[in-house]
């Protein structure tokens, strides 16, 4: 039988102040008294108490001086008894210690996500909760940050349980006149069955169209900057990064490599990419440079198409974009107006690298064009998960063929067999109905130690 009491590091590894290792599981306590020593035992302890002790080897060679976080079960991040040993952070001493416990035979080291999988097993969060832990942990911005909080708060939980809870009661009342089929009693009336329909459709479009946006703020937003040479692209860079991560020169084809920084406006996390300026050249190097800007174009979410007062606007360039991407996708940047602003230029933000004059103007349409003009709130449950979008197509997907059968006055049993999938697909969401491979998939992408 596998061993259930599970250890691991829950710092990440390197040196550090200090390291933190976790144990959880029935035996958690008593095999920490083999090797803890201090004023009392962990096993008689009480919850949330800290102990300050001793650990020593099985052979009775001290490792090191630590603190011993106690808390019982159920009030523990897994639900189980767990223990925090919190130590000096030289990793050799985590190592050691690790080990001891390995040695005892009554622990085994977590496989990765381990003890958030217990969390959710043990009804301390449900599944999206638990992938909001995953969440928070990578998160990169303000903003993919407070996004996976509102998850891990459990708003897109309570929105899609009383959506399921709204399924579940249709479905039953839809069954119950089934089994009273040949004493002619309804219990259902089919108007308001497909208005309770159509409102939650109504409420799954909303989750729907707020993937978008839920997406952008996870993973952030892939920007190039196109343009001819010489027309500031590496300027702008620059002082979008407050710093000089470009090289500035009035020698066109200056760059011939892809320059990629992130920064983060608003709190949403932009990948900018400056290219090497787009043109024909006999130069190997060059050529190669803009090969590459090619290939950026490819992978971008936004671009911006920089133009000077001087060499304006070329439309066989634009035209070139317009193959990777959508219009509606790019952002026409006139720079250099400190020289000359020629009113003429069509463009959608207007700057000077140089003095920085629109360039908060530019920031700011760059988040308005990331996402839109609906941006969330932290009362706003939103999906930023492709399994979640997946699931709630497929809750759609199904109450659409319940609303057909409605109208076309099909038996109810085959309504409830669509109202039931709808159901299920919600609950998929929340971990009220998974699978093995499904609950793998997820654990498989956390942290050992999480």
């Amino acid at each position: 039988m596998k061993e259930d009491t599970i250890i691991a590091l829950a710092t990440p590894p390197g040196v550090g102040a200090i390291s933190i290792i976790r144990l959880s599981g029935t035996n958690a306590f008593w095999v920490t008294d083999l090797l803890f020593n201090g004023r009392q035992t962990i096993t008689g302890s009480k919850s949330h108490t800290i102990h300050y002790g001793d650990i020593f080897d099985n052979s009775g060679n001290h490792l090191d001086d630590v603190l011993v976080s106690v808390f019982r079960a159920p009030n523990s991040y897994t639900g189980e008894d767990s223990v925090e040993i919190s130590m000096h952070g030289n990793p050799l001493i985590a190592q050691k210690i690790i080990s001891e416990f390995i040695k005892t035979g009554k622990v085994r080291l977590a496989e990765p996500g381990e003890f958030t999988k217990r969390a959710f097993l043990n009804n301390k969060i449900d599944l999206s909760q638990a992938e909001a832990v995953a969440d928070i942990i990578h998160a990169r911005s303000d903003a993919s940050l407070k996004g996976a909080r509102n998850q891990l708060d459990g708003l897109l939980s309570k929105k899609v349980s009383s959506l399921r809870e709204s399924l579940i009661n249709a479905t039953s009342f839809i069954e119950l006149e089934l089994d009273f089929a040949e004493e002619d009693i309804e219990f259902v009336n089919f108007e308001e069955l497909l208005k309770k329909i159509d409102e939650i459709i109504i409420e799954i479009d909303s989750l729907l169209e707020s993937y978008n946006v839920g997406k952008i703020i996870r993973d952030g937003i892939n920007v190039a900057l196109v343009g001819k040479p010489n027309v500031g692209k590496s300027s702008i860079m620059n002082y979008l990064l407050k710093e000089s991560r470009s090289i500035v020169s009035e020698i066109p084809g200056t760059t011939r490599d892809i320059i990629r920084e992130e920064i983060s406006i608003d709190g949403i996390l932009f990948r900018l990419y400056d290219t090497a300026g787009l043109r024909e050249s006999d130069n190997p190097l060059e050529k190669e440079g803009i090969k590459r800007s090619r290939e950026v174009l490819r992978s971008a979410d936004l671009i911006l198409f920089i133009e000077d007062t001087q060499q304006r606007f070329t439309r066989d360039l634009f035209d070139e974009v317009l193959n990777y991407i959508a219009g509606d996708k790019i952002i026409r940047v006139l720079n250099k107006i400190d020289l000359f602003d020629d009113k003429l230029i069509e463009a959608d933000v207007r700057i000077s690298a140089k003095t920085g004059a629109g360039m908060k103007d530019l920031a700011k349409t760059l988040v308005q064009k990331a996402i839109g003009t609906n941006y969330y709130t932290e009362k706003t449950a939103i999906i930023s998960n492709i399994r979640h979008y997946n699931c709630l197509k497929n809750a759609r997907e199904s109450l659409l063929n319940a609303r057909e059968s409605i109208l076309k006055k099909v038996s109810g049993e085959f309504i409830s067999v669509d109202l039931r999938t709808a159901t299920i697909s919600l609950g998929e969401i929340i971990g009220e109905v998974t699978t093995d491979d499904i609950l793998n998939n997820i654990f498989m992408k956390f942290c050992i130690g999480k």
